[in-house]
């Protein structure tokens, strides 16, 4: 480079969107690590925000499988998807949330935890339904219910999702106060902020490339 030249300015990073084959897996992984999520938390009697804390929630006082009530809270959150996310979006988190539904049925004759700390449940089962979102959110798909609304208002409003995430799982905790312990609510919470951390920190503008 001679001396006062112009230094060439860097090639723009052009997004390369995702295969079927990329979004079949990453929803598969998504899938899978709100499934074992959710295990772990049950396990404990714990819920979690979203609709997977709404679902566990219900599971407890009415004794219908998380599984059946994940998916049947998430019907007017895919209708809402449809509207505003497209067709596109709400077929993949349709797919995402009956594989999920699926999932839960079998796990209990897969996999059976006898004990498991509510510590190790709230940090373990928050961080791996986050991850799960992530994954499923990096391929154009959610796990329905709020978390449709959550990334409509940040691709929308540009609002990051995480935060959103945690003003509404307060109010599911908050609800969660006169059906469950307090010492499990305070473990949910914990969880609940294990989950939405994650979107929070990783799901940002311009910090992915790829769709």
């Amino acid at each position: 480079m001679f001396p006062g030249s112009a230094a060439p300015s860097p090639r723009p990073v052009v997004a390369k969107p995702h295969s079927l084959l990329d979004d079949v897996y990453g929803i598969t992984v998504g899938v899978l690590f709100v499934t074992v999520g959710i295990v772990l938390l049950q396990a404990a009697q714990l819920i979690t925000g979203g609709v997977a804390g709404i679902a566990l929630l219900s599971s407890y006082v009415s004794g219908v499988s998380v599984g059946t009530l994940f998916m049947m809270i998430n019907v007017p959150f895919f209708l809402f998807g449809y509207l505003f996310m497209g067709p596109l979006f709400t077929l993949k988190s349709l797919a995402g949330s009956a594989l999920i539904m699926g999932l839960l049925k079998i796990m209990p004759y897969v996999l059976v935890i006898d004990h498991i700390h509510p510590a190790v449940a709230a940090l373990g089962g928050g961080t791996f339904c986050g991850m799960g979102i992530l994954a499923l959110a990096r391929h154009g798909a959610g796990v329905g219910g709020t978390g449709i609304v959550t990334l409509w208002l940040q691709k929308k409003y540009n609002i990051n999702a995480g935060r959103t995430q945690v003003m509404i799982d307060s109010v599911i905790l908050l609800l969660a106060l006169g059906l469950v312990a307090p010492h499990l609510v305070g473990w949910s919470a914990v969880s609940a902020i294990a989950m939405s951390s994650m979107v929070m920190a990783w799901h940002r503008a311009g910090r992915y490339f790829g769709s």
